[in-house]
């Protein structure tokens, strides 16, 4: 635990000091990019500390399975799915910098009166504050993702886990005059059962995702078809789906996307809904 702390203190000072020469906003995008995983991908069979997910027959609008049930992440406040008899859509959104998409994002779940949850590091609160007040303005969740997007498994003790959510819960409310809402997501959906215990005692919710592609690299950007492909082959009653804000294909096909999910009966929820009325599996 002692070399832990020294790397981690280590890495916040050198996180300082490159944005002391400047660099500070180019190393948070790659740390970004280079942190990400290939969520939709991942199997079932995966450690127990990477979420994931294992799908069945493309098209056939069926549940994934996780590698916790939803009833055994409930004891933790933890969810990664609704319920299989509601055709509804849980929108999330991962915010690790802003690159110019944020905005057709959000005109588009305008557009559709479809709520959003945003899960924000540090970097994105600091260098986008518009965007953020505005995502508060037209009714949107802006949920916490961790100041600087570490591997939360590796943190085992509670006032090291705290720091790096009250850091953005403390940010937001500077910047918005409002208190943050209690979500949080793991990044890279890497988790212990013990992180999930301090997030529930510490009041928040934990939101893993049951629908995700490969859209988060920025210099490889899907396909508009290759996006359809999944998020419609792969859509379920309810999904919680996982987007990233820096996808330039998730600004172009997110209108038309909505449109189609609608024409196949869906609705759009907040994540508030996963647990009113015991709606959850």
């Amino acid at each position: 635990m002692k070399a832990f702390l020294l790397k981690y203190r280590s890495s916040l000072l050198l996180f300082a000091v490159m944005f002391l020469f400047g660099w500070g906003s180019a190393a948070v995008v790659a740390k970004w990019q280079s942190d990400r995983e290939t969520e939709e991908t991942m199997h079932i069979e995966a450690a127990v500390d990477n979420w994931g997910l294992g799908f069945g027959e493309s098209g056939k609008e069926l549940q994934p399975t996780g590698n916790a049930t939803a009833d055994e992440l409930k004891q933790y406040d933890t969810y990664y799915i609704g319920s299989k008899e509601e055709k509804v859509i849980y929108l999330t959104f991962d915010c690790g910098y802003e690159n110019g998409n944020t905005g057709a994002i959000l005109d588009a779940l305008k557009k559709h009166n479809a709520p959003g949850t945003f899960f924000v590091v540090g970097h994105f609160l600091e260098s986008a504050p518009e965007l953020v007040k505005r995502m508060v303005t037209e009714g949107h969740t802006v949920g916490n993702h961790t100041y600087h997007h570490p591997d939360m498994s590796a943190i085992s003790d509670k006032e090291s886990f705290q720091k790096e959510l009250d850091a953005v819960s403390s940010l937001f409310q500077e910047v918005t005059g409002q208190e943050m809402t209690k979500y949080y997501r793991p990044p890279q959906g890497k988790y212990s059962t013990e992180n999930l215990a301090m997030a529930k005692e510490l009041g928040y919710k934990t939101f893993f995702w049951s629908l995700a592609y490969v859209d988060w690299n920025a210099d490889a950007q899907p396909t508009e078809e290759e996006a359809y492909g999944k998020l419609i082959g792969r859509i379920h009653p309810g999904a919680i789906v996982l987007l990233h804000n820096t996808s330039s294909t998730n600004g172009k096909i997110l209108d038309e996307l909505l449109t189609r999910w609608e024409d196949m009966g869906y609705t759009f929820q907040p994540l508030s809904h996963l647990w009113s009325d015991e709606k959850t599996n």
